[in-house]
């Protein structure tokens, strides 16, 4: 019966580090794009060239 219990606690915690894993990954992907929104925001409204509009205009060169 402690076989079964250890078991359950292992699949337990490798099942919530592995979202707690998922979350860390995902909010730091989403806090390098926000930064130079926030930049781009600051300097004015309207079109603005930066580093992800550069690599886009890169891959549909011909």
């Amino acid at each position: 019966m402690s076989t079964r219990l250890s078991r359950r606690k292992f699949l337990a915690a490798a099942s919530a580090g592995g979202v707690a894993a998922a979350a860390v990954v995902a909010t730091r992907g989403a806090g390098e794009g926000g930064r130079e929104e926030k930049q781009a925001a600051k300097q004015g409204k309207g079109y603005q060239l930066t580093a992800h509009v550069r690599r886009y205009y890169e891959t549909t060169k011909v």
